[in-house]
């Protein structure tokens, strides 16, 4: 049987790790679940990775196999389009990203919104939050649980609700965040760029 291994990605700014909680809390469950463990978070800033924005990428099993700091820069996204997979899985971050790059790649554009079941569910490495004038809303049929997802709603800043392939014309725009992309930084697309 093929070992499972998982990725965390920790948005490291000028020193800080940001939302440590809901990392520790998704690896603990990941852990839990497929080696019946869990072990404390602790990592260690490089004095030289102190100043800037880096992306702090970890790599486990059944222990941390690597810790890495990239830096990081914001990608451009100006373009999305929709496909279709009813049977993608992406639960738990896993390493193993064959299946969403297959899809990125089929999309043709920047990113991509994947449809499962007809359901909105995640672009290729983000949530998606969709922005009408009544507020900022995340589709409850995402692949991930992202962590950036996880604090805006315990913040009460997006809300979860059903957004269904037909219900997006409804909306203005739609943000990519993740650990690293915050809504504030803008990485979004208006509908009208979607061709639907």
């Amino acid at each position: 049987m093929k070992e499972q291994v998982f990725s965390e990605a920790i948005k490291l700014k000028d020193g800080v790790l940001y939302n440590l909680f809901y990392h520790e809390a998704r690896m603990r469950k990941t852990t839990e679940r497929f080696f019946g463990i869990s072990f404390p978070l602790l990592i260690e800033v490089p004095e030289d990775k102190r100043k800037g924005l880096y992306k702090c990428r970890i790599i486990y099993s059944d222990k941390i196999l690597s810790v890495e700091f990239i830096p990081y820069s914001f990608r451009t996204v100006r373009r999305l389009s929709l496909v279709r997979n009813d049977s993608i899985d992406y639960s738990y971050k896993y390493t193993d990203r064959v299946e969403l790059n297959t899809l990125l790649k089929e999309g043709g554009c920047d990113d991509i919104i994947i449809i499962k079941d007809g359901f909105v569910t995640d672009a290729s490495s983000s949530n998606l939050v969709f922005e009408d004038k009544t507020g900022l809303y995340t589709p409850n049929t995402c692949l991930l649980r992202g962590t950036k997802r996880e604090y805006l709603i315990d913040r009460g800043i997006i809300q979860e609700r059903i957004i269904k392939k037909e219900d997006i014309k409804k909306y203005d725009s739609v943000y990519l965040i993740n650990a690293m992309i915050d809504i504030e930084d803008g990485i979004k697309v208006p509908i009208t760029q979607l061709g639907i």
